[in-house]
């Protein structure tokens, strides 16, 4: 059954990733969710059924329709298509080594190239937007107060939205000398993140305010909504609407607003903001909890502000002022001159 093909898909799922591996349980998820609409495919667009489904149907163009289906119909982005494909390269390439008969299929989807990728830049809130942001919050309710601290907290630590969801009361450390928030991000990675004082006082009263029986060694989620007097941790879903809610708000009464704001910017803000303060990218990216010291080159590219003050320094330093007025401004005969033509 190891050459089978479901068969393959079941170890490679409860055994290779997680265990041989040791892949994340949410990288887990992304490759099963892959393989799942890879069948789905097959089974729906190319009309076949389950038990008709083996490695010996397969060949290079069925993997080159599948991409153009992700593309064409589902409307899937470049990136997205290349990650199918990348993930389809590493089941193709596990189900090589089971079965030799396998590894001219792992070859045939190798030569498959990635599509281009068009890199946008991330976008970010202005000092005074972030401001008018978290002012939007009705603190005086529940949902306000927590949703304030929700959006200062990810700010504070740069996190992505799942980490902070994810966090526990346990993984704030505010008494001890230097105050942390624990994060686990990609690939379960472990990464501590300091904390501000002004958010720390923040901390200590949303802990009052929505953990008042827990001690701060405590399991529960950080984050939790409560349907029906049962409480559950808060969903990504659930941050993405307030704060798109209190982005439109804010964007009322302050035109720099973005007009679609998400949780993620927050943390585009926060790098962008600490790069501009003159923390090197280097140390921004292990703030960011970045593997690959090139993602985090993007906010070099993206930083226009950084770009002009660092123009206005050469012109500085070689006494030039930006502000000075040129010698031929309301000068008509002067600039006749200069062009040649008196």
């Amino acid at each position: 059954m190891l050459t089978d093909f479901f068969g393959t898909i079941r170890s490679y799922l409860l055994d290779y990733l997680p265990n041989q591996k040791c892949f994340s349980v949410n990288t887990v998820k992304a490759h099963k969710n892959t393989l799942n609409l890879f069948v789905s495919y097959l089974r729906n667009e190319k009309q076949l059924k389950a038990d008709k489904i083996t490695f010996s149907i397969f060949e290079r163009q069925t993997f080159l329709d599948f991409l153009e289906w992700l593309t064409v119909k589902r409307g899937c982005s470049s990136s997205s298509r290349n990650q199918r494909l990348s993930i389809l390269r590493t089941f193709f390439g596990y189900a090589g080594q089971l079965d030799c008969l396998q590894v001219s299929l792992e070859l045939q989807i190798k030569r498959i190239p990635a599509a281009k990728e068009v890199k946008s830049m991330p976008k970010f809130l202005s000092e005074n937007a972030l401001k008018v942001l978290l002012e939007q919050p009705d603190i005086s309710k529940s949902n306000g107060l927590r949703d304030r601290f929700f959006m200062m907290l990810m700010y504070d630590t740069a996190a992505r939205c799942s980490e902070l969801i994810n966090m526990k009361v346990c993984d704030l450390k505010i008494n001890i000398t230097h105050p942390v928030a624990y994060l686990k991000g990609k690939g379960d990675k472990l990464r501590s993140v300091p904390l501000m004082p002004k958010t720390v006082e923040h901390c200590r009263h949303y802990l009052r305010a929505f953990h008042p029986d827990s001690d701060y060694t405590s399991d529960k989620p950080l984050f939790y909504t409560t349907i029906h007097d049962v409480q559950g941790k808060m969903s990504s879903a659930a941050a993405l609407a307030f704060v798109k809610k209190y982005g439109e708000a804010a964007r009322k009464v302050c035109p720099e607003m973005p007009e679609k704001i998400h949780p993620h910017m927050l943390r585009h803000t926060r790098a962008i903001h600490i790069y501009r303060d003159g923390v090197p990218l280097v140390l921004v990216g292990e703030y960011l909890g970045h593997v690959n010291p090139i993602t985090t080159k993007i906010y070099a590219y993206a930083d226009s502000e950084m770009k002009r003050r660092a123009l206005e320094k050469v012109q500085k330093d070689h006494g030039v002022s930006s502000h000075e007025v040129p010698v031929w401004q309301n000068n008509e005969d002067m600039i006749l001159q200069l062009s040649g033509l008196k």
